[in-house]
């Protein structure tokens, strides 16, 4: 699908003259958040934004129900464990991608390989596969390396691409994030889903609009979606107060008490499997940018510590996050198997503690640290760094903060350019090997520490992941799953913070349902 920008009149202009769906007059759904998707190739980046949006134009095999959570028939109507690794998949027939053209096993196949491919983000949601083999048109076998006991949760993130398409379009390979490098799946999209994307300009507008052949039924009546990303809190939610747009995804935490009083909106919420956390640098032999030199601090599991204890957790949760934040001590939040309360425990906040530490380190005087943060990805992010900063001076440590947005934070962190970083971590799968895997296990190949920014490794934590990654029985790959959490406690690998909670802000005549991942289902979504 070629882009053509044209002027945002001449789009609301084609919304008025759209057509009906089930009887109803158009709709257009407004909405806005502080930051963009970085790109509309579906295995380019791993981006939770991302993946939420590009599910409105590309399907998977298989997605979650939004109300019950569990996973269900998309693009394939079935499937059967033909043995503990073969897993057969019989797909739709009669769904057409927005070009007209036919939905087959070779674009299944062609779909899943690419999600393999070495420029890809997602290796996450294909490990332990093997292979891919198309048994006919309508058929493909998905064959694993071992038994693999998450591998349907895997597939609801897998989105399906035309193999003719990005044959045509040279986009056979994904986009690099690592590089300034495009191809025509960047900006271009074309999947079989509900909404066909008609406009992109970049951190400016989104425009989707409702594919009149689409083979599902919607529970919604939205035709036309238009999303403005704004990065100022202000700006956002005045758009919201004065009906500008009908749904901010996510309203500040200080406004919510006036919006919940408004009588003509309505605040929804709820927990997220998102847990937010601070990585630092423990393979470098010398930290860019620090006044130590000749030896990296934070290799020292003491100085990790230190800098987790100074932390007071339940104050930035009560004033930065205004509640919308759990403390935490654990990796994953309490919705993820493998989750206890024993490792979601924290190191207490104790600044005299944390200052022994630093000595019994060699660093009695602190030391000076890069500091990097997001400033639009998540709740209150850069003000959480603030406080952060703040009281880590106290223990001597003056740490360099530098924030940026989504778009060039997250290639920056890849390129292993950050001494200390932000992340957050939500768990599409809902089982804590996707975070294990993807965070703390050594980074190596097929998705192994694929977002291991900080180069941790323990050959310990490895051999724990590399356990449950085919373990079938439940019990014991919990206990695994347990294990390994508890150790990246023990070794501080990471500082975790909070578990996030979203609140959605919407006029009162706008009907979503809230879903833990913090996507709209784009099926569901009624203008009243």
């Amino acid at each position: 699908m070629k882009l053509t920008p044209m002027p945002l009149r001449a789009v609301v202009l084609g919304a008025a003259l759209a057509f009906a769906v089930g009887g109803l007059h158009a709709k257009t759904f407004k909405w806005t958040s502080a930051s963009d998707i970085p790109t509309w190739d579906i295995h380019s980046q791993n981006n939770a934004l991302a993946n939420g949006v590009h599910a409105s134009v590309y399907e998977s095999l298989v997605y979650y129900n939004s109300r019950t959570f569990k996973p269900e028939p998309l693009l394939a109507t079935g499937w059967n464990q033909v043995s503990p690794t073969q897993l057969r998949l019989t797909l739709r027939t009669g769904v057409k991608f927005h070009d007209g053209s036919t939905f087959s096993a070779d674009d299944a196949v062609f779909s899943l390989q690419r999600a393999m491919a070495p420029t890809s983000n997602f290796s996450p949601y294909v490990q332990g596969i093997d292979r891919i083999v198309k048994v006919d048109n309508n058929t493909i076998d998905i064959f694993t390396k071992g038994p693999n006991p998450v591998l349907i949760n895997q597939l609801t993130e897998l989105r399906m691409m035309s193999k003719a398409w990005a044959e045509k379009n040279n986009s056979t390979a994904p986009k690099d994030i690592k590089t300034q490098d495009e191809n025509f799946a960047h900006r271009n999209a074309m999947g079989t889903g509900p909404f066909m994307l008609k406009e992109w300009v970049q951190d400016q507008r989104l425009v989707l609009t409702r594919n009149p052949n689409w083979w599902g039924k919607s529970e919604g009546n939205v035709t036309e979606v238009v999303y403005t990303p704004v990065k100022a809190t202000a700006t956002r939610m005045a758009a919201l107060l004065s009906g500008e747009v009908d749904f901010v995804l996510d309203p500040s935490p200080q406004d919510l008490p006036r919006l919940r009083q408004d009588s003509n909106l309505k605040v929804i919420d709820g927990i997220e499997n998102r847990t937010i956390f601070f990585g630092m640098d423990q393979h470098r032999d010398e930290l860019v940018g620090s006044n130590v030199k000749g030896k990296n601090p934070l290799k020292d599991v003491r100085v990790r510590k230190a800098l987790y204890q100074a932390i007071d957790m339940n104050a930035i949760s009560r004033v930065t996050l205004r509640g919308l934040g759990q403390p935490t001590g654990a990796l994953v939040a309490p919705q993820v198997a493998g989750w206890t309360e024993s490792v979601h425990t924290r190191y207490p906040f104790d600044v005299a503690a944390a200052q022994k530490l630093l000595a019994d380190a060699g660093y009695k005087d602190g030391f000076e640290v890069d500091f990097a943060c997001p400033n639009n990805r998540y709740i209150n992010d850069e003000a959480i760094c603030q406080a952060v900063t703040a009281m880590w001076a106290r223990i001597g440590v003056k740490a360099k903060l530098r924030t940026l947005p989504l778009s060039t934070y997250f290639p920056m962190i890849q390129r292993y350019e950050a001494s200390i970083y932000m992340l957050g971590w939500g768990v599409p799968t809902f089982d804590a090997l996707y975070s294990l895997q993807s965070l703390v296990r050594s980074v190596g190949q097929g998705g192994d520490g694929n977002y291991n920014v900080g180069r941790y490794s323990n050959p310990k934590m490895d051999q724990i992941i590399d356990r449950a990654k085919t373990e079938t029985d439940t019990l014991i790959r919990n206990r695994l799953l347990t294990e390994a959490l508890a150790l990246q406690n023990t070794d501080v690998a990471h500082i975790p913070l909070h578990n996030q909670v979203i609140p959605w802000a919407m006029k009162k005549n706008i009907d979503v349902v809230h879903r833990a991942d913090n996507r709209l289902d784009w099926r569901l979504i009624k203008v009243n």
